[in-house]
């Protein structure tokens, strides 16, 4: 039987004796609501954040207008300002942030539906990859969550 995802990551960051903030937009909390699903997780978790309007990315992640007005919301950089934000805020050792184009509407062909982008902000530095999911607004935003959750276990396993 395979470990789901989030119990194998609050495993992990128990282990480590670390801490994970997070910071949300195109998965409106579904992140948050996996790792705190599992029981015990206040002992790992420190916040979570659904950022999804510009303002709430400045107010309360500290992503500076002139990223958002030069890059938008769904770009490396927001989602590496997010992730930096948010570790920054509550003081944890992980920061991770998502932002994307769920869709059905909303992508260009420059930014396309299903373009996600997941930063994860470390004691290492902060590094950020770009994913290209299919499917429907549901489907894109668990494949986010499940991308975003393996990552960060790989992270925090290489700690």
């Amino acid at each position: 039987m395979t470990e789901v995802l989030e119990v194998v990551l609050g495993e992990a960051l128990r282990g480590k004796k670390a801490t994970v903030a997070v910071a949300e937009s195109c998965t409106g909390g579904l992140i948050s609501h996996r790792i705190t699903n599992v029981p015990g997780s206040s002992a790992y978790f420190e916040r979570g954040i659904v950022a999804y309007s510009n303002q709430a990315k400045v107010d309360h992640l500290g992503v500076s207008e002139k990223i958002l007005n030069d890059y938008g919301a769904v770009s490396s950089e927001t989602a590496m300002a997010m992730a930096s934000g948010i570790r920054k805020v509550a003081n944890a050792t992980f920061g991770l942030a998502v932002t994307g184009i769920a869709g059905p509407g909303g992508g260009t062909p420059e930014k396309p539906v299903g373009l996600v982008y997941i930063a994860i902000a470390s004691p290492d530095g902060t590094e950020v990859s770009n994913f290209r999911f299919g499917g429907d607004r549901a489907s894109i935003k668990v494949k986010t969550a499940d991308a975003a959750l393996k990552w960060l276990v790989s992270k925090v396993n290489n700690l």
